[in-house]
């Protein structure tokens, strides 16, 4: 792998603490959309094409470790250590909602249809909360055998996906009878599980493992050992041909989805690598690491000898601002000529 090209990714730096969640929206009108989780408490909102920063999310008072934007991209939301989820206008970045708990908040979901905001954490309880009606008490699912550590629906919002901190496998909530239908087993725990675009297929990492399976039978579909601890992976959305995988040694990894051959071996990180998506067309990658850097791969042929990335914050590491480049300030949207503004690091 060494005498292969090594791509050259866009560095999306802003984040002071490492990174630990990243989230695209699907395509709309005005393109895609890229957030990002981060110890540092402050989730970060960036063109999903180019990495520009769009503005920081500002309100949290512990890490942030999940987030997530609606169909639309019209809202965002975080989970956090600070027992609070909460829900924001991604276009003003207004806090809209703040659901509290009664501990760390460490997964949330938007549902397909944008009505409900699902919940996971250390209560080992799962929440479905009604943005129609925020006042009201959540939907509440208090059976998981343990820390929730991440959640995602599927099969049109009838069904629950949840895996655990500190046990394997993932559990299939019927969300009508709020019980578990199927437990996908696994031998260590689920750090990452994501649903497919088509909604074919989950992907699971657990330990050294990537694995994948039939969203509709739930049956195993493939299985494949990484050379490392893995901590997330990704199904390549269009063609499902790909995967990429990320974890312990600081490399993003290409595999081929059917033979679980290496294709590339993308090197630039200089710490643990926490999460990969791909982007909502299949045509890029990006990754979260403990660097406190997003990188953006792209999945072209275009590669260099050169292993000096490509910085979207140009080179006094500041983010790009938007077409006219004013200074605003929105309540809890932090947007400057300067790019973000500097966050005292949180705890």
């Amino acid at each position: 792998m060494d005498k292969k090209k090594m791509a050259v990714p866009l560095v999306c730096h802003g984040h002071s603490r490492p990174v630990v969640d990243l989230f695209y929206s699907p395509v709309t009108p005005d393109g895609f959309f890229l957030i990002s989780a981060s110890k540092d408490a402050s989730p970060m909102l960036r063109n999903g094409e180019t990495g520009d920063w769009i503005g920081t999310f500002g309100g949290h008072k512990g890490a942030v470790w999940s987030c997530c934007l609606d169909t639309n991209a019209l809202r965002a939301a975080s989970g956090s250590a600070d027992f609070s989820a909460k829900v924001w206008d991604a276009i003003t970045g207004n806090e809209l909602h703040s659901f509290e708990h009664k501990h760390i908040v460490r997964a949330c979901a938007f549902s397909e249809d944008t009505h409900l905001l699902l919940t996971g954490g250390i209560e080992k309880i799962l929440r479905a909360f009604d943005l129609n009606r925020p006042d009201a008490p959540p939907r509440e699912i208090d059976k998981s055998p343990g820390s929730i550590r991440t959640v995602a629906w599927l099969h049109s919002d009838q069904t629950i996906l949840s895996s655990c901190t500190d046990i394997g496998g993932v559990r299939l909530w019927d969300v009508r009878s709020g019980k578990i239908v199927q437990t996908l087993e696994t031998k260590s725990p689920v750090t990452s599980a994501e649903v497919s675009q088509d909604g074919r297929y989950i992907t699971t990492a657990d330990g050294s493992s990537v694995k994948f399976w039939d969203a509709n039978h739930f049956g195993l579909v493939k299985s494949y050992n990484m050379p490392c601890t893995v901590e997330s992976a990704s199904l390549e959305p269009k063609d499902g041909n790909k995967f990429v995988a990320g974890g312990e040694d600081m490399w993003v990894h290409v595999l081929d989805f059917h033979t679980g051959i290496e294709i590339a071996c993308n090197k630039g990180h200089h710490g643990p690598v926490h999460c990969v998506r791909f982007s909502p067309g299949g045509e890029s990658y990006a990754s979260g690491s403990e660097d406190g850097t997003i990188r953006i791969w792209q999945m072209g042929p275009t590669a260099t000898d050169d292993n000096e990335p490509y910085s979207t914050n140009g080179p006094t590491g500041k983010a790009k601002v938007g077409v006219n480049e004013v200074a605003q300030e929105i309540e809890g949207f932090h947007i400057t000529k300067d790019g973000p503004s500097e966050k005292s690091t949180v705890t």
